[in-house]
Protein backbone atom coordinates (compact mmCIF):
# COMPACT_ATOMS: atom_id res chain seq x y z
CA UNK A 1 0.00 0.00 0.00
CA UNK A 2 1.40 3.44 -0.89
CA UNK A 3 1.63 6.52 1.69
CA UNK A 4 -1.03 8.18 0.13
CA UNK A 5 -3.27 4.72 1.04
CA UNK A 6 -1.74 4.45 3.90
CA UNK A 7 -2.51 8.34 5.26
CA UNK A 8 -6.50 7.95 3.71
CA UNK A 9 -6.73 4.89 5.74
CA UNK A 10 -5.69 5.87 9.20
CA UNK A 11 -7.81 9.44 8.59
CA UNK A 12 -11.09 7.01 7.82
CA UNK A 13 -10.30 4.68 10.80
CA UNK A 14 -10.03 7.39 12.77
CA UNK A 15 -13.21 8.70 11.76
CA UNK A 16 -14.91 5.42 11.22
CA UNK A 17 -13.66 3.82 14.98
CA UNK A 18 -12.84 0.26 15.77
CA UNK A 19 -15.48 -1.17 13.72
CA UNK A 20 -13.30 -0.56 10.64
CA UNK A 21 -9.91 -1.86 12.46
CA UNK A 22 -10.41 -5.22 10.32
CA UNK A 23 -11.09 -3.64 6.83
CA UNK A 24 -8.82 -0.85 7.28
CA UNK A 25 -5.91 -2.33 9.90
CA UNK A 26 -4.68 -0.94 13.38
CA UNK A 27 -3.35 2.38 14.28
CA UNK A 28 0.63 3.02 13.87
CA UNK A 29 1.78 5.23 16.28
CA UNK A 30 0.70 6.54 20.26
CA UNK A 31 -0.29 9.60 19.10
CA UNK A 32 -3.54 7.89 16.72
CA UNK A 33 -4.26 5.82 19.48
CA UNK A 34 -4.38 9.08 21.50
CA UNK A 35 -6.54 10.89 19.12
CA UNK A 36 -8.51 8.13 18.70
CA UNK A 37 -9.39 7.47 22.42
CA UNK A 38 -10.47 11.61 22.80
CA UNK A 39 -12.93 10.35 19.47
CA UNK A 40 -14.59 7.51 20.83
CA UNK A 41 -14.59 8.90 24.32
CA UNK A 42 -17.06 11.66 22.81
CA UNK A 43 -18.55 9.63 19.47
CA UNK A 44 -18.38 6.16 20.23
CA UNK A 45 -22.10 4.41 20.85
CA UNK A 46 -20.40 1.59 22.74
CA UNK A 47 -21.57 -0.88 20.76
CA UNK A 48 -18.82 -1.39 17.82
CA UNK A 49 -15.96 -4.11 18.73
CA UNK A 50 -13.31 -2.91 20.98
CA UNK A 51 -15.39 0.43 22.07
CA UNK A 52 -17.05 -0.45 24.98
CA UNK A 53 -14.33 0.59 27.51
CA UNK A 54 -14.48 4.14 25.93
CA UNK A 55 -18.11 3.88 24.85
CA UNK A 56 -18.57 4.96 28.62
CA UNK A 57 -17.83 7.97 27.61
CA UNK A 58 -16.81 10.77 29.92
CA UNK A 59 -18.99 9.87 32.60
CA UNK A 60 -19.38 12.62 35.56
CA UNK A 61 -16.04 12.49 36.56
CA UNK A 62 -14.62 16.03 36.16
CA UNK A 63 -10.80 14.42 35.97
CA UNK A 64 -11.83 12.67 33.52
CA UNK A 65 -13.06 15.90 31.51
CA UNK A 66 -10.34 17.71 32.73
CA UNK A 67 -8.05 15.32 30.47
CA UNK A 68 -10.07 14.82 28.02
CA UNK A 69 -10.24 18.92 26.99
CA UNK A 70 -6.40 18.95 27.35
CA UNK A 71 -6.57 16.05 25.09
CA UNK A 72 -8.64 17.56 22.13
CA UNK A 73 -6.75 20.96 22.72
CA UNK A 74 -3.28 19.18 21.76
CA UNK A 75 -4.34 16.98 18.79
CA UNK A 76 -7.17 19.10 17.20
CA UNK A 77 -7.45 22.45 16.13
CA UNK A 78 -8.89 25.42 17.74
CA UNK A 79 -11.93 25.48 15.29
CA UNK A 80 -12.06 21.44 15.77
CA UNK A 81 -11.87 21.96 19.47
CA UNK A 82 -14.98 24.18 19.94
CA UNK A 83 -17.33 22.08 17.91
CA UNK A 84 -16.10 18.46 20.19
CA UNK A 85 -16.59 21.00 23.16
CA UNK A 86 -20.62 22.13 21.89
CA UNK A 87 -20.58 18.41 21.38
CA UNK A 88 -19.69 17.07 24.44
CA UNK A 89 -22.10 19.18 26.31
CA UNK A 90 -24.81 18.31 23.98
CA UNK A 91 -24.41 14.32 23.50
CA UNK A 92 -22.83 14.14 27.35
CA UNK A 93 -24.96 16.41 29.08
CA UNK A 94 -21.58 18.04 30.53
CA UNK A 95 -23.10 21.28 31.61
CA UNK A 96 -23.30 20.89 35.18
CA UNK A 97 -19.32 20.18 34.88
CA UNK A 98 -19.10 23.71 33.10
CA UNK A 99 -19.65 25.20 36.81
CA UNK A 100 -16.05 23.54 38.03
CA UNK A 101 -13.74 26.65 37.78
CA UNK A 102 -10.87 23.21 36.74
CA UNK A 103 -12.96 22.71 33.61
CA UNK A 104 -13.21 26.45 32.79
CA UNK A 105 -9.74 26.93 32.55
CA UNK A 106 -9.30 24.05 30.38
CA UNK A 107 -12.22 24.76 27.58
CA UNK A 108 -11.54 26.46 24.33
CA UNK A 109 -13.28 30.34 24.51
CA UNK A 110 -15.67 30.69 22.14
CA UNK A 111 -19.05 32.46 21.25
CA UNK A 112 -21.37 29.19 22.08
CA UNK A 113 -19.49 28.52 25.41
CA UNK A 114 -20.43 32.13 26.50
CA UNK A 115 -24.09 31.63 25.54
CA UNK A 116 -24.31 28.50 27.86
CA UNK A 117 -22.43 30.28 30.79
CA UNK A 118 -24.84 32.62 30.25
CA UNK A 119 -27.44 30.27 30.99
CA UNK A 120 -25.64 28.98 33.80
CA UNK A 121 -25.20 32.60 35.56
CA UNK A 122 -28.38 32.14 38.04
CA UNK A 123 -26.92 28.62 39.70
CA UNK A 124 -23.03 29.40 38.94
CA UNK A 125 -21.33 28.86 42.66
CA UNK A 126 -19.91 32.19 43.58
CA UNK A 127 -16.19 30.22 43.29
CA UNK A 128 -17.13 29.35 39.81
CA UNK A 129 -18.01 32.84 38.65
CA UNK A 130 -14.23 34.23 37.97
CA UNK A 131 -13.01 31.69 36.11
CA UNK A 132 -16.49 32.14 34.13
CA UNK A 133 -15.48 36.21 33.50
CA UNK A 134 -12.22 35.43 32.46
CA UNK A 135 -13.48 32.89 29.80
CA UNK A 136 -16.26 35.67 28.75
CA UNK A 137 -13.77 38.26 28.99
CA UNK A 138 -11.21 36.44 26.37
CA UNK A 139 -14.23 36.00 24.21
CA UNK A 140 -15.38 39.27 23.99
CA UNK A 141 -11.97 40.36 23.35
CA UNK A 142 -11.50 38.60 20.28
CA UNK A 143 -14.98 39.78 19.22
CA UNK A 144 -14.13 43.70 19.89
CA UNK A 145 -10.88 42.98 17.66
CA UNK A 146 -12.80 41.70 15.29
CA UNK A 147 -15.30 44.36 14.69
CA UNK A 148 -15.19 47.70 16.41
CA UNK A 149 -12.45 49.41 14.08
CA UNK A 150 -15.15 48.75 11.23
CA UNK A 151 -18.02 49.63 13.08
CA UNK A 152 -16.63 53.12 14.36
CA UNK A 153 -15.29 53.69 10.79
CA UNK A 154 -18.98 52.75 9.32
CA UNK A 155 -20.87 54.37 11.31
CA UNK A 156 -18.91 57.48 11.79
CA UNK A 157 -18.89 58.18 8.07
CA UNK A 158 -22.67 58.00 7.84
CA UNK A 159 -23.23 59.71 10.75
CA UNK A 160 -20.77 62.52 9.32
CA UNK A 161 -22.75 62.42 5.87
CA UNK A 162 -26.09 63.02 7.69
CA UNK A 163 -24.39 65.98 9.10
CA UNK A 164 -24.13 67.75 5.68
CA UNK A 165 -25.02 71.60 5.27
CA UNK A 166 -25.87 73.83 2.45
CA UNK A 167 -23.51 76.75 3.77
CA UNK A 168 -20.43 74.51 4.38
CA UNK A 169 -16.83 75.95 5.29
CA UNK A 170 -14.77 76.46 1.82
CA UNK A 171 -12.54 73.09 3.31
CA UNK A 172 -15.90 71.55 4.38
CA UNK A 173 -17.38 71.32 0.80
CA UNK A 174 -18.35 67.89 -0.52
CA UNK A 175 -17.55 68.86 -4.33
CA UNK A 176 -19.10 65.55 -5.77
CA UNK A 177 -22.51 66.00 -4.37
CA UNK A 178 -22.04 69.97 -4.79
CA UNK A 179 -21.21 69.38 -8.82
CA UNK A 180 -24.10 66.58 -9.04
CA UNK A 181 -26.54 68.79 -7.62
CA UNK A 182 -25.58 71.46 -9.78
CA UNK A 183 -25.42 69.89 -12.86
CA UNK A 184 -28.34 72.63 -14.57
CA UNK A 185 -25.88 75.11 -14.05
CA UNK A 186 -23.49 73.81 -16.58
CA UNK A 187 -22.42 76.32 -18.90
CA UNK A 188 -20.88 75.39 -21.65
CA UNK A 189 -19.16 78.44 -23.07
CA UNK A 190 -17.25 78.33 -19.88
CA UNK A 191 -17.36 74.44 -19.75
CA UNK A 192 -17.94 74.84 -15.86
CA UNK A 193 -20.53 74.40 -13.16
CA UNK A 194 -22.29 77.32 -11.40
CA UNK A 195 -22.40 76.34 -7.63
CA UNK A 196 -25.47 77.52 -6.92
CA UNK A 197 -26.26 75.29 -4.09
CA UNK A 198 -23.18 74.11 -1.73
CA UNK A 199 -23.50 70.88 -0.40
CA UNK A 200 -20.71 70.10 2.39
CA UNK A 201 -19.98 68.34 5.75
CA UNK A 202 -20.73 69.41 8.77
CA UNK A 203 -17.90 70.18 11.59
CA UNK A 204 -17.66 67.17 13.98
CA UNK A 205 -19.33 68.38 16.91
CA UNK A 206 -19.73 66.17 20.56
CA UNK A 207 -23.92 66.48 20.22
CA UNK A 208 -25.71 63.34 19.81
CA UNK A 209 -26.87 63.07 16.31
CA UNK A 210 -28.78 59.85 16.77
CA UNK A 211 -30.20 56.87 18.92
CA UNK A 212 -29.67 53.40 19.00
CA UNK A 213 -32.25 51.08 20.66
CA UNK A 214 -30.92 47.39 20.72
CA UNK A 215 -33.28 44.84 21.96
CA UNK A 216 -32.05 41.71 22.78
CA UNK A 217 -34.68 38.34 22.80
CA UNK A 218 -32.90 36.42 25.01
CA UNK A 219 -34.75 33.37 24.16
CA UNK A 220 -32.23 30.32 24.41
CA UNK A 221 -32.06 29.86 20.75
CA UNK A 222 -30.89 33.50 20.46
CA UNK A 223 -27.53 33.02 22.51
CA UNK A 224 -25.01 34.04 20.43
CA UNK A 225 -26.66 37.21 19.10
CA UNK A 226 -27.33 37.95 22.68
CA UNK A 227 -22.88 37.59 22.87
CA UNK A 228 -22.39 39.96 19.54
CA UNK A 229 -25.60 42.20 19.88
CA UNK A 230 -23.91 42.90 23.75
CA UNK A 231 -20.48 44.18 21.99
CA UNK A 232 -21.91 46.01 19.28
CA UNK A 233 -23.80 48.08 21.84
CA UNK A 234 -20.34 48.37 23.81
CA UNK A 235 -18.69 49.68 20.89
CA UNK A 236 -21.64 52.14 19.76
CA UNK A 237 -22.37 53.24 23.29
CA UNK A 238 -18.47 54.83 22.70
CA UNK A 239 -19.33 56.47 20.01
CA UNK A 240 -20.43 59.82 21.25
CA UNK A 241 -22.60 61.62 18.70
CA UNK A 242 -24.40 58.50 19.25
CA UNK A 243 -26.79 57.49 22.56
CA UNK A 244 -27.27 53.64 22.67
CA UNK A 245 -29.35 52.08 24.93
CA UNK A 246 -29.51 47.94 25.16
CA UNK A 247 -32.71 46.29 26.11
CA UNK A 248 -32.55 42.52 26.54
CA UNK A 249 -35.92 40.75 27.50
CA UNK A 250 -37.57 37.65 27.61
CA UNK A 251 -40.78 37.83 29.40
CA UNK A 252 -39.37 40.78 31.91
CA UNK A 253 -37.32 43.16 30.73
CA UNK A 254 -33.65 44.27 31.35
CA UNK A 255 -32.73 47.97 30.28
CA UNK A 256 -28.64 47.19 30.81
CA UNK A 257 -27.88 50.45 28.84
CA UNK A 258 -26.33 52.20 32.42
CA UNK A 259 -23.44 48.74 32.12
CA UNK A 260 -22.79 49.44 28.55
CA UNK A 261 -19.22 50.41 29.43
CA UNK A 262 -18.25 46.99 30.23
CA UNK A 263 -19.48 44.33 27.84
CA UNK A 264 -18.43 41.25 29.81
CA UNK A 265 -20.91 42.54 33.03
CA UNK A 266 -23.66 43.44 29.97
CA UNK A 267 -23.59 39.79 29.18
CA UNK A 268 -23.67 38.84 32.78
CA UNK A 269 -26.41 40.96 33.28
CA UNK A 270 -28.48 38.67 31.00
CA UNK A 271 -30.04 35.41 31.31
CA UNK A 272 -30.92 33.20 28.35
CA UNK A 273 -34.09 30.81 28.48
CA UNK A 274 -37.57 31.53 29.33
CA UNK A 275 -40.55 32.69 27.42
CA UNK A 276 -40.35 35.49 25.27
CA UNK A 277 -42.81 38.60 25.09
CA UNK A 278 -42.12 40.91 22.61
CA UNK A 279 -44.87 42.92 22.88
CA UNK A 280 -44.11 44.20 26.08
CA UNK A 281 -40.63 44.84 24.97
CA UNK A 282 -41.28 46.83 22.26
CA UNK A 283 -43.69 49.14 24.69
CA UNK A 284 -40.94 49.59 27.06
CA UNK A 285 -38.27 50.93 23.86
CA UNK A 286 -41.49 53.03 22.98
CA UNK A 287 -40.86 55.07 25.85
CA UNK A 288 -36.97 55.49 25.62
CA UNK A 289 -37.49 57.37 22.08
CA UNK A 290 -37.39 61.14 22.57
CA UNK A 291 -36.47 61.74 18.53
CA UNK A 292 -38.13 58.99 16.19
CA UNK A 293 -37.09 61.07 13.22
CA UNK A 294 -33.46 60.40 14.15
CA UNK A 295 -33.78 56.87 16.34
CA UNK A 296 -32.52 53.51 14.97
CA UNK A 297 -34.24 50.54 16.63
CA UNK A 298 -32.90 47.37 16.11
CA UNK A 299 -35.15 43.97 17.39
CA UNK A 300 -32.72 40.91 17.50
CA UNK A 301 -35.27 38.56 17.40
CA UNK A 302 -36.40 34.72 16.34
CA UNK A 303 -39.79 36.60 16.39
CA UNK A 304 -41.65 33.93 18.71
CA UNK A 305 -44.00 35.79 20.10
CA UNK A 306 -45.30 34.83 23.44
CA UNK A 307 -47.15 38.12 24.06
CA UNK A 308 -50.42 39.58 22.33
CA UNK A 309 -49.11 39.25 18.24
CA UNK A 310 -51.45 42.32 17.07
CA UNK A 311 -50.39 44.61 19.85
CA UNK A 312 -46.77 43.63 18.56
CA UNK A 313 -47.49 44.22 15.13
CA UNK A 314 -49.39 47.81 16.13
CA UNK A 315 -46.48 48.81 17.85
CA UNK A 316 -43.63 48.00 14.97
CA UNK A 317 -45.98 49.97 12.60
CA UNK A 318 -46.40 52.56 14.86
CA UNK A 319 -42.60 53.04 15.47
CA UNK A 320 -42.05 53.25 11.65
CA UNK A 321 -44.96 55.62 10.95
CA UNK A 322 -43.16 58.10 14.08
CA UNK A 323 -40.39 58.05 11.83
CA UNK A 324 -38.17 55.24 13.64
CA UNK A 325 -35.98 53.37 11.04
CA UNK A 326 -36.83 49.90 12.82
CA UNK A 327 -34.58 46.76 11.38
CA UNK A 328 -35.37 43.08 12.85
CA UNK A 329 -32.46 40.70 12.31
CA UNK A 330 -33.63 37.10 12.93
CA UNK A 331 -30.10 36.21 14.02
CA UNK A 332 -26.86 38.47 14.60
CA UNK A 333 -24.38 35.32 14.48
CA UNK A 334 -21.97 33.39 12.11
CA UNK A 335 -24.84 30.25 11.71
CA UNK A 336 -27.50 31.70 9.08
CA UNK A 337 -30.30 32.22 9.05
CA UNK A 338 -32.22 30.32 12.62
CA UNK A 339 -35.54 28.59 13.40
CA UNK A 340 -38.24 32.18 13.00
CA UNK A 341 -41.97 32.68 13.46
CA UNK A 342 -42.58 33.02 9.42
CA UNK A 343 -45.63 34.18 9.67
CA UNK A 344 -44.33 37.02 11.98
CA UNK A 345 -41.50 37.69 9.66
CA UNK A 346 -44.14 37.97 6.74
CA UNK A 347 -46.39 40.27 8.68
CA UNK A 348 -43.67 42.49 9.19
CA UNK A 349 -42.76 42.67 5.64
CA UNK A 350 -45.87 43.82 5.04
CA UNK A 351 -45.38 46.20 6.66
CA UNK A 352 -42.34 47.22 5.25
CA UNK A 353 -39.68 45.69 7.83
CA UNK A 354 -37.71 42.61 6.03
CA UNK A 355 -36.22 40.25 9.00
CA UNK A 356 -33.44 38.66 7.98
CA UNK A 357 -30.07 36.99 9.86
CA UNK A 358 -26.56 39.01 9.57
CA UNK A 359 -23.56 38.00 10.45
CA UNK A 360 -21.70 40.32 12.68
CA UNK A 361 -18.88 41.30 9.97
CA UNK A 362 -21.90 42.58 7.45
CA UNK A 363 -23.75 44.27 10.72
CA UNK A 364 -21.84 47.80 10.53
CA UNK A 365 -22.61 48.21 6.90
CA UNK A 366 -26.39 47.98 7.91
CA UNK A 367 -26.21 50.28 10.73
CA UNK A 368 -24.12 52.35 8.20
CA UNK A 369 -27.23 51.86 5.44
CA UNK A 370 -29.62 52.53 8.32
CA UNK A 371 -27.94 55.93 9.40
CA UNK A 372 -27.59 56.88 5.79
CA UNK A 373 -31.26 56.20 5.34
CA UNK A 374 -30.65 53.59 3.26
CA UNK A 375 -32.77 50.75 1.38
CA UNK A 376 -32.65 48.28 4.37
CA UNK A 377 -34.05 45.50 2.16
CA UNK A 378 -32.77 46.39 -1.17
CA UNK A 379 -28.98 45.76 1.20
CA UNK A 380 -30.19 42.88 2.62
CA UNK A 381 -30.99 41.40 -0.93
CA UNK A 382 -27.81 42.55 -1.99
CA UNK A 383 -26.03 40.92 0.63
CA UNK A 384 -27.33 37.58 1.02
CA UNK A 385 -23.99 35.87 1.23
CA UNK A 386 -23.53 37.77 4.50
CA UNK A 387 -27.22 37.87 5.60
CA UNK A 388 -29.94 35.31 5.34
CA UNK A 389 -33.42 36.74 4.22
CA UNK A 390 -36.07 35.85 6.33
Amino acid sequence: MSEIDDHHARRWRLVLGAAAEPELGGLGTSEDTAVDRALGALYNTGDEPGGGDRGGGLGGSAPRVARWLGDIRTYFPSTVVEVMQRDAIDRLNLTELLLEPELLAAVEPDVHLVGTLIGLNRVMPETTKQTAREVVAQVVRKIEERIATHTRTAVGGALNRAARTSRPAPRDIDWDRTIRRNLASYLPEYRTVVPKHLVGHGRKSQAVRREVVLAIDQSGSMAASVVYASVFGAVLASLRSLRTHLIAFDTEIADLTDQLDDPVEVLFGTQLGGGTDINRALAYCESLITRPDDTLFVLVSDLFEGGIRAEMLRRVRSMRESGVQVVVLLALSDEGAPAFDHDNAAALAGLGIPAFACTPDAFPDLLAVAFDRGDIRAWADANAGKSGRG
